[in-house]
């Protein structure tokens, strides 16, 4: 999910509405090989990961804001036996980095994580021992909090979520998952390989009544910890796998997005503990709800654009539905609100931009010359946009 301005914020920032290959683009930079992280933007430079399409070799590159030009392409992991992913969805490279003054902190899931000196991309820590099997590829991201930089690893064969130390790589806790799987043969392993144990989600950590959370989904469940210790606060049960959308918070709900194979969204009261499927499960919704982006919440409304282009706008205190269209197209990524506006990017590059109001209007289409896997990422009034191919710096000139 992509936030350039708060929920109800009327402040403009100057986002530009407008943009093609020949307007409203101050550099287009080539980025080498395949990746769908999204960029992260801090002291005049973009970061970004990218990895050879096989799997063999995993990459940090950062550029420079104002010019574009590639100041650093540094590999950090190689793999002799990448497990293939045996789908054109995800990559090698899908987690997103993290970013701090003077840290960027890189995720390739098991291959390898990192963390890097700003000023001059100095290695400062590593580790490669943090394992699972992906199957289909690492998917989700790494999240500061605190002193912790906190990892989410849902393999076929392993599930847990982890904390490190940022400034030593160290692991402070790990949790493993406590879903109840029915895929297991007497003795308690899994009866084929498979995606049934598999997800891509990034946490979120919230404030409720006074108290942290750690918003985390995985398969057939979802969870809250405490981030600082890993312990487990409420799940819910449900029968998916393989989610990627992040949950979002407003309302003292928590939206968590089930996951495949039938996606559906809930909408959980956060105060509970222990298995709150049945006690605090307040609205469900199954119709147009993605699988891959993650949905927007604004205020009382909830808008989500699903895989295969509907768009829906949600009374995110009922889950009743507002009003439903279609935009003809793919979508991977996750929207941006900025502006009163909401931005979709698809995968045929396309970027569609909505007015964020209980009515429906197309405000503009724009269209790059490749598509959108990755999220946007903002920095002021200016959006850098990654495609399938090249980064782009967008902004209203």
């Amino acid at each position: 999910m992509g936030l350039a301005s708060a929920p109800g914020d009327t402040k403009k920032i100057g986002i530009a509405l407008h943009w093609s290959e020949t307007e409203n683009v101050k550099w287009k930079t080539a980025i080498p090989h395949r990746g769908w992280s999204t960029p992260v933007v801090m002291e005049g430079k973009v970061w970004l990961t990218t990895a050879t399409e096989k799997g063999n070799d995993f990459f940090l590159i950062c550029v420079d804001a104002e010019t574009g030009r590639i100041l650093l392409n540094k590999k950090l992991f190689h793999s002799d036996n990448p497990e293939p992913l045996g789908n054109d969805i995800n990559c090698y490279a899908s987690p997103s980095p993290t970013i701090e003054p003077g840290r960027v902190y890189i995720h390739f899931g098991s291959y390898g994580t990192a963390c890097l000196d700003t000023a001059d991309g100095g290695l400062v820590w590593e580790r490669t021992d943090l394992s699972c099997r992906h199957y289909r590829g690492p998917g989700s991201s790494v999240i500061l909090f605190k002193d912790l930089l906190i990892l989410t690893m849902d393999g076929v064969d392993v599930q847990y979520v982890a904390a490190l130390d940022k400034k030593t790589g160290e692991t402070v806790w790990k949790t493993d998952r406590t879903a109840d799987w029915n895929d297991l043969d007497s003795d308690g392993k899994p009866k084929s390989e498979g995606d049934l144990r598999k997800a891509y989600s990034t946490p979120l950590v919230i404030e409720a009544s006074g108290e942290i959370q750690m918003l985390s989904s995985g398969a057939k469940a979802a969870y809250s910890y405490d981030p600082l210790t890993g312990r487990e606060r409420w799940k819910i049960h449900h029968r998916a796998y393989s989610g990627a959308s992040r949950p979002v918070f407003g309302n003292g709900l928590a939206y968590i997005n089930t996951g495949f194979p039938s996606p559906e969204l809930w909408a959980v009261r956060v105060d509970g503990r222990g298995n709150v499927t049945d006690t605090h499960v307040v609205w469900r919704n199954r119709q147009a709800v993605p699988q891959i982006p993650s949905p927007l919440l604004i205020g009382d409304t909830l808008f989500m654009v699903s895989d295969t282009g509907a768009v829906t706008c949600l009374n995110a205190l009922t889950g009743g539905e507002i009003w439903r269209e279609h935009l003809k197209a793919r979508f991977a990524a996750s929207q941006l609100y900025a502006d009163g506006r909401i931005y979709c990017f698809s995968q045929d590059g396309r970027a569609i931009v909505l007015k964020a109001d209980r009515e429906y209007e197309l405000l503009a289409t724009n269209t790059l010359e490749s598509g959108f896997m990755a999220s946007p990422a903002v920095a002021g009034k200016v959006l850098f946009l990654r495609t399938k191919t090249h980064l782009y710096r967008i902004e209203d000139r």
